[in-house]
């Protein structure tokens, strides 16, 4: 599935549904219009006649302004200059060639509107209706915009703090690895080379999701093969981890190093302090709500007085930037469709879950 799918409610789109839906909205609209306009304005005919010039000036009107969102000339204005020219061929084209069209219907000879009997009456409430309803939808364009502005926004924030998480976890991790490389390099040469193989393989895997917004779940998996490959040498039989992803998710699009945070922390809070061996776990499954990725571990827990990912959140700054960052990315990608929590293990460690829609 598509990572973002913003689709904002511009008043012309290019599909024949939201064209139809407009010209619906439209025919209700000019209906108020033309029962308004009768009692209002009595002498114009029956109401039935009232409705279908009403009807068909507006349904011009609305075919007028499909025409001249078309047009490139147009479309280089700014937006508000693009209405008003857009009103002030629509509203007067509507009227006359509407009018027109209704003569036609009701068997009527054509004529000049306002040629024999000039009534302002229809003229005014034209004008008032059709400027009224570009007003309505100019505005809702511009709230579309700032809505999409506002999105982009919070997507470039997102991936800035992605871009500091890596400045933050990389270099920690870097360091302590070439640590362990200049020890191993003359204990044991054959470790050393493993460290060497895996290190690039994950250096390999950021710097790939550091230039795309999305990676696909088997990648994702592979860099943290390798990242707890090169843990593993690094911390011996303290560490033991098992990758499950089914085939079938493997070409499912998720942001990348969403999982990275997850791992590390299991790492850095409940497996490097506990005493003994420990193992971490990294899962995928497809649930009927969409795909569903577990991170257990066997380590200390949470302490007594956290229950879940929101008491980490709290805590104060800096302690819980991994977890908070990887519920922002959720949010600012799939909105309240994904979600991530913490679940207590027996008899001890913590399994966080991701669920995203698939």
């Amino acid at each position: 599935m598509p990572l973002t799918s913003h689709r904002h409610p511009y008043l012309w789109p290019e599909t024949f549904g939201d064209a139809l839906q407009a010209t619906v909205f439209s025919a209700l609209v000019w209906a108020l219009a033309a029962t308004l306009l009768y009692f209002l304005a009595p002498g114009l005919g029956s109401f039935p006649r009232v409705l279908m010039f009403s009807e068909c000036v507006g349904i011009t009107m609305v075919a007028c302004v499909l025409a001249l969102r078309r047009s490139q000339r147009l479309a280089r204005l700014r937006p508000m200059t693009r209405w008003v020219v857009t009103g002030l061929i629509a509203i007067p084209t509507g009227f006359i060639a509407g009018h027109q069209i209704a003569f036609l219907l009701l068997g009527e000879p054509m004529q000049m509107v306002g040629n024999q009997r000039i009534s302002l009456s229809p003229i005014i409430f034209t004008v008032l209706v059709g400027g009224l309803g570009l007003y309505y939808y100019a505005t809702r364009e511009q709230l579309a915009k700032e809505a999409a502005a506002r999105s982009e926004a919070q997507r470039l924030a997102i991936e800035s703090q992605l871009r500091l998480l890596r400045a933050q976890l990389d270099p920690h991790m870097l360091f302590n690895t070439l640590a362990n490389l200049r020890s191993l390099i003359r204990e044991d040469v054959d470790r050393a080379e493993s460290m060497i193989d895996q290190l690039i393989v994950y250096l390999r895997s950021a710097l790939a999701a550091s230039q795309t917004e999305a990676v696909a779940l088997s990648r994702e998996f592979a860099q943290l093969r390798a990242y707890l490959d090169i843990m593993s040498l690094r911390m011996g039989p303290r560490l033991n981890f098992r990758l499950d992803l089914p085939a079938g998710l493997a070409d499912t699009l998720v942001p990348p190093m969403l999982l990275q945070p997850l791992v590390e922390n299991a790492i850095k809070h409940g497996l490097e302090p506990k005493i003994g061996a420990g193992s971490i776990e990294v899962a995928a499954s497809l649930t009927d709500s969409g795909i569903e990725i577990r991170v257990s571990d066997s380590g200390l827990g949470l302490p007594a007085d956290e229950q879940d990912a929101a008491d980490i959140a709290a805590r104060p700054a800096g302690t819980s930037y991994g977890l908070q960052h990887v519920r922002d990315r959720l949010h600012a990608v799939y909105g309240s469709a994904a979600q991530l929590s913490l679940e207590r293990r027996v008899p001890s460690g913590v399994c966080a879950v991701i669920r995203i829609p698939r």
